[in-house]
């Protein structure tokens, strides 16, 4: 009689059967591993992303801001420079101001020290730096003086020119000499630009 004995068998077959198993769940664990490693290095590469946006937002808003900041400052500043040219334009307009005031009171300073006796002067008139003046005197050598005088002053330039001189008569005054002079101011300051005038106006 032939026995066969299946328990070995079957329990060959179960050892065969744990092995499949075992090797089929550590390919499903590998798998999932490597599908959780995927996720969580995908979620890192996007949380990277996003925290980086986020650092690039806030760079672009304080940019902004420090942007705003300096345009007011640039503002500012355009407002103090257009202020300071406004003052600056007053300051020399007050300047130019002063110095056309000090010219006529030199002049008429001058000539008054400068009028002798038996002249009198009966018109003055401006043009520019140029000084007409128009009056009587009963002799010539009054004349004389007067020019004389004019010209020894620093405040106006040689020779000052007789553009006419009259002899006119008067019952009550007798005879008078009707003369028109020109007298050229100058600054003795800046005495060239006076005279280089004076020679343009000659040649």
């Amino acid at each position: 009689m032939i026995r066969i004995n299946l328990l070995t068998v079957d329990r060959d077959r179960s050892k065969k059967t744990r092995v499949v198993i075992s090797a089929a769940q550590r390919v499903t664990i590998g798998a999932s591993l490597i599908l959780v490693a995927t996720v969580v290095g995908l979620g890192w590469w996007f949380w990277t992303l996003r925290s980086q946006s986020a650092e690039i937002d806030q760079s672009i808003a304080r940019a902004e801001l420090e942007t705003q900041q300096l345009r007011a400052v640039l503002a500012q500043v355009q407002t103090f420079e257009t202020r300071k040219a406004q003052l600056q334009q007053r300051v020399t307009l007050i300047e130019q101001l002063r110095t056309g005031q000090a010219a006529p009171v030199h002049v008429l300073d001058e000539i008054s020290r400068s009028v002798p006796e038996r002249l009198w002067l009966s018109d003055m008139k401006q043009t520019g730096s140029d000084f007409t003046l128009t009056g009587f005197a009963t002799t010539m050598t009054a004349l004389s003086d007067f020019i004389g005088g004019i010209e020894s002053t620093k405040w106006f330039i040689k020779p000052v020119e007789i553009i006419d001189s009259q002899v006119t008569s008067d019952q009550k005054t007798g005879d008078l000499v009707r003369f028109v002079i020109k007298a050229t101011f100058r600054d003795p300051d800046a005495p060239d630009v006076f005279a280089t005038s004076k020679n343009a106006k000659k040649r």
